[in-house]
């Protein structure tokens, strides 16, 4: 078993120069991988592992019973993608950029990577561990400068969390402007989840509006949702409640998921004053992650406004579902500054490079091909205006988050739509989910499920 000792040794031995392959061989796949716990003269290390999508550096797992890894070759468990050491893999470069999405896209989603939960990327100067569930990558860790003197630390880090594993995925569904359909996306996203067979928890965070809690026709919390919040040893299970819509099951579905619903008392009795003196930014966060080996997806629904309830519901979540409208400027607008100013921000305090925005969506309306021409335009020149330093701002790259296929080789300006229509709006009198009533709201969510979340 590599000790600390090794691994600084290994560190140290490597030339400041050192290329990929001296790199790989000296030091990752003698020492790292040894000390994340994979035997290599075991056959649980595989070099050179074929993707479907090309040959990813390296992909591990444990051996089961006679099921040894190098002799099956199938469900890798992590995938690791190694470069030089000139290559800058400072966060934020180009170069980490282009390390990032081929390991995302070129290996992480590819045919015969859809077991892998993780994806490691080191160049030995920096390391950063990235968790893979279902269809989403997040990072598990920040970008890590790693040192003789720091590389234990880093190892152990990864080591337990990559044998630690959290089952759920925690989506916030915000955007700072209101009216673009955050609790109707977080209801029907929700039921199409369950309907896929996945253990959802649904969480109202809009004590203001209560909007998710009333359509689905539940009580409101009166007060244990603001107990488990306020007091260590009070289970916030205990405030949880069982949706199960007015419908005849069948024997193959159970349609139902759970609410966490809003709390009458952080309305009528408590201010946000008060709430920002008594709650830390991880209040929600720590409730939350004791329920997060219980569920498959925890979805937040977030008010449209930057305070206490919106942070705490940004700070507990590992992605940021950003819904917005074709024909409203406000709503794009409003979209960059949760991607360019509040998602950096939780990310700074929270310290683990969560949570990340995915690629906004245009929710609801009929859009004309004159509608998403114009829309386009308006996004395209908010790009040009990000990526210029201005009003003590820094660049930031928009791009990825409204057109996530266009490459210089591909003009895509690709966004995804969510068709709107009727009988989405009007299943709330029902207090049924549009889904569960229509085929055509069905298919429409199973869209966005399978854009945002599931494999096809």
């Amino acid at each position: 078993m590599t000790s600390e000792t090794d691994l600084q040794a290994a560190l140290l031995k490597l030339p400041d120069d050192a290329p990929e392959a001296v790199v790989s061989e000296t030091f990752f796949a003698s020492y790292v991988l040894d000390a994340l716990g994979f035997s290599k003269s075991n056959g649980e290390v595989i070099p050179q592992f074929d993707s479907g999508r090309g040959a990813a550096d390296y992909a591990v797992r444990r051996n089961i019973g006679e099921d040894i890894f190098l002799h099956t070759r199938n469900n890798p468990y992590m995938i690791c993608e190694l470069k030089g050491r000139d290559i800058n893999l400072e966060e934020g470069s180009a170069q980490y950029k282009r390390a990032v999405q081929q390991l995302h896209k070129k290996y992480l989603l590819a045919p015969k990577c859809k077991s892998a939960q993780w994806g490691l990327l080191t160049n030995s100067c920096h390391i950063q561990l990235f968790r893979k569930h279902n269809k989403v990558i997040h990072p598990a860790t920040p970008c890590l400068k790693i040192s003789p003197e720091t590389i234990d630390r880093a190892i152990k880090s990864i080591r337990q969390k990559i044998e630690n594993p959290v089952k759920a995925l925690t989506i916030a569904v915000y955007n700072n402007k209101g009216g673009v359909g955050k609790t109707t996306t977080t209801v029907n996203l929700a039921s199409i989840l369950a309907l896929a067979k996945k253990k959802v928890l649904v969480v109202d965070f809009d004590p203001n509006q209560q909007d998710l809690t009333s359509a689905l026709g539940i009580p409101l919390s009166d007060g244990q949702v603001y107990a488990a919040l306020n007091e260590r040893n009070t289970n916030i299970k205990d405030a949880i409640q069982r949706y199960v819509p007015p419908l005849k099951k069948t024997a193959e579905y159970d349609l139902g998921f759970d609410v966490l619903p809003a709390d009458k008392v952080m309305v009528h009795d408590i201010d946000e004053a008060e709430l920002l003196k008594e709650w830390k930014n991880h209040t929600l966060h720590e409730k939350l992650a004791e329920l997060k080996d219980t569920y498959d997806y925890i979805l937040i629904d977030s008010p449209p406004n930057w305070r206490v309830f919106s942070q705490q519901a940004l700070y507990a979540a590992d992605v940021v579902l950003i819904p917005t409208k074709h024909n409203n400027i406000f709503s794009l607008e409003n979209a960059v500054t949760v991607i360019r100013d509040f998602v950096p921000q939780v990310q700074s305090i929270k310290g683990d490079a969560s949570p990340i925005a995915l690629p906004i969506f245009f929710n609801a309306g009929r859009v004309t091909p004159y509608q998403l021409q114009e829309a386009q335009k308006a996004l395209i020149e908010m790009i040009k205006q990000a990526k210029r330093a201005q009003e003590g701002k820094p660049k930031f790259d928009l791009q990825p988050y409204f057109f996530p296929r266009y490459t210089n080789s591909r003009k895509d300006l690709h966004i995804f739509q969510l068709p709107s229509y009727a009988n989405i709006a009007n299943a709330a009198f029902a207090r049924i989910p549009a889904v569960y009533r229509d085929k055509s709201a069905r298919e429409y969510y199973i869209s966005l499920a399978k854009e945002y979340f599931l494999h096809g």
